[in-house]
């Protein structure tokens, strides 16, 4: 596999910064699926006849038909596992400016591979079990579709249309650009460590929002009612905090230093406290709703003084 790194020649001596951190120590992962489609747009001749019922022209009428039922429970597993997938490559990796692209931690990519292949199979199996309801699916459809179910728009089989995909592609310019073209070399190498230079921002955009939203929930969960009352909160709100502070301190690379103190300060406030305990204790339930107040209105200011987004433009060309 292709290391994320500049050749050894153009690397700096200096400490790295968090770009270089994240080129030399994660590399590029693509997830995609062959999917079956589950809606198709109405013949000329159906939207006529639709649009008759209105008063309206075909042509200006938009429509499709629905179709098989996504929300029989065969189909809605099939999605489940599409759903668990994406879930699942997110949460161990992170944002890359380019459609369908997400960085993965090197040291990781042995087991994202075996997942995969244990997903592959998963997803195998209930499309199976949909297969095997397939005619009850369409019989379904023909008697909810009446004139407009056609045969011909579905398969004999789903075999083969529900799969998913991935591979590790390079993220790094073309050695051989360097023996043909070393400007062109050059110009591709400064459009990808901007490329990286977004990824970082990205990262921690996404981290900080993610913070914020789960310190923000907790907190409003800790908060007294209107009438004084306590509020109900579940166990999740504290342990999908907890599961974001592994997941920061995993694929963080240092992008922003005021949220690395802000996750520490939330880190040492919910270190060692106990659901129930919160709940049965008000000091205990005050000095944590108070400690993590500070750090939403903290997280806040971040998200407001937030670079905005960069447009990479490629570098100009000399005439």
């Amino acid at each position: 596999m292709t290391m994320i790194a500049d050749p050894p020649s153009r690397r700096r001596t200096s400490a790295p910064s968090a770009a270089q951190r994240l080129r030399t120590s994660f590399a590029a992962s693509r997830v995609s699926f062959t999917w079956l489609g589950v809606r198709k747009t109405l013949s000329a001749d159906q939207k006529a006849q639709a649009a008759q019922q209105f008063g309206a022209e075909g042509g200006y009428l938009s429509a499709a038909k629905k179709l098989v039922d996504t929300r029989d429970e065969r189909f809605a597993a099939v999605a489940a596992v599409r759903h668990k997938i994406v879930s699942a490559w997110r949460a161990v990796s992170l944002p890359y400016p380019e459609p369908g692209v997400r960085l993965l931690k090197q040291t990781d990519i042995e087991g994202f591979d075996q997942q995969m292949h244990d997903y592959k199979m998963e997803l195998a199996a209930a499309v199976q079990q949909l297969d095997a309801h397939y005619a009850s699916l369409k019989a379904a459809a023909r008697q909810r579709l009446g004139s407009l179910y056609n045969d011909a728009d579905y398969p004999p089989s789903l075999d083969g249309l529900f799969a998913v995909n991935w591979d590790f592609p390079s993220v790094q310019p073309p050695e051989y650009l360097l023996r043909l073209n070393p400007a062109l070399y050059e110009q591709e190498r400064q459009r990808i460590a901007q490329r990286f230079d977004e990824a970082v921002r990205l990262a921690t955009e996404a981290f900080t929002a993610e913070f914020s939203r789960l310190v923000s929930h907790l907190t409003e969960r800790l908060a007294a009612g209107p009438d004084g009352q306590r509020k109900v909160f579940r166990d999740s709100a504290v342990t999908n905090l907890r599961e974001f502070f592994d997941r920061f301190r995993s694929l963080n690379v240092g992008g922003n230093p005021d949220l690395e103190r802000l996750v520490e300060t939330a880190q040492r406030t919910v270190a060692g406290v106990d659901a129930q305990a919160v709940r049965d204790s008000d000091s205990l339930r005050q000095q944590v709703a108070t400690r993590l107040s500070a750090v939403a209105a903290s997280l806040d200011q971040l998200l407001v003084d937030q670079p905005r987004r960069r447009i990479l433009r490629p570098a100009a060309q000399e005439a």
